[in-house]
């Protein structure tokens, strides 16, 4: 168990009642609303969240891959607005999955948890199995190097349906190297891909969480769709897609195992 584990804890939200912050090391980790699964605090988790509200029809269940579970709040939300969805969650860390199976609320049993490691998950997994894979996985403020290479992305792709999304957070500051190369990354695997992010992030004034959604079908992304929520959110944000995306990615190289 890393240093990080050994401080973890569930902390109630000061201003939201039923609000639960899970901390690492005194670090904001994951939310939950103990009393509404579909409440979002984190506007990379909406985002994450947006894309996988039009990646099927309205209530219609899909078979989603979580790597990097946290306190489970896009399984929790998926649970509650596609009920029966079937969900596996891989989170290396059992201490993490043992505190928030002790203090917060029971999943239904669609939603299985797993410690694994991310990437043996992923290799073993069947061809073709899932609709939606989120990837959410950090140690301390960095993805590890071995999910971001082109080799991860494409065992990713192959347990991936025609039709299914891979979904990775990404944190980075300006001038955001580390996204353009995971861009780079995830267009030699995937045929469409875009990135979503606030504003500022893309003026180069803050550091913060982007975005990625990839399908290997060209045209699968709704992107206009994606736009229009993400211009909505309380914390404005844009979609790169297409040319402003080539523009964004220029010069940049994909990563790789070597």
């Amino acid at each position: 168990m890393d240093r990080a584990a050994d401080r973890l804890e569930l902390a109630a939200d000061p201003v939201r009642r039923t609000g639960r912050l899970l901390l690492a090391a005194g670090v904001e980790q994951s939310y939950v609303d103990v009393d509404d699964p579909r409440y979002l605090h984190f506007e990379y988790v909406r985002r994450m969240a947006a894309v996988a509200d039009v990646a099927a029809p309205a209530g219609a269940t899909v078979d989603a891959l979580h790597l990097g579970g946290g306190a489970l709040t896009l399984p929790r939300y998926l649970a509650a607005t596609r009920p029966g969805s079937t969900q596996l969650v891989i989170e290396r860390n059992p201490a993490v999955v043992e505190l928030v199976a002790r203090q917060l609320p029971a999943l239904p049993p669609e939603v299985r948890v797993r410690v694994d490691d991310a990437r043996d998950a992923v290799a073993a997994e069947a061809p073709a199995r899932y609709d939606l894979v989120f990837a959410d996985i950090f140690r301390g403020a960095r993805m590890p190097a071995h999910v971001r290479t082109v080799e991860f992305v494409a065992e990713v792709a192959r347990a991936l349906h025609p039709d299914g999304i891979y979904l990775v957070n990404v944190t980075d500051l300006p001038p955001l190297v580390a996204t353009r190369v995971h861009v780079a990354t995830l267009r030699a695997v995937f045929a469409d891909v875009c990135l979503i992010a606030d504003r500022r992030m893309m003026r180069g004034r803050r550091y913060g969480n982007l975005v990625l959604a990839a399908a290997a079908r060209p045209g699968r992304l709704p992107v206009a769709r994606l736009s229009a929520v993400a211009a909505r959110d309380p914390l404005p944000g844009l979609v790169l897609h297409g040319t402003a995306l080539d523009s964004f990615v220029a010069g940049a190289r994909p990563a790789t195992d070597d």
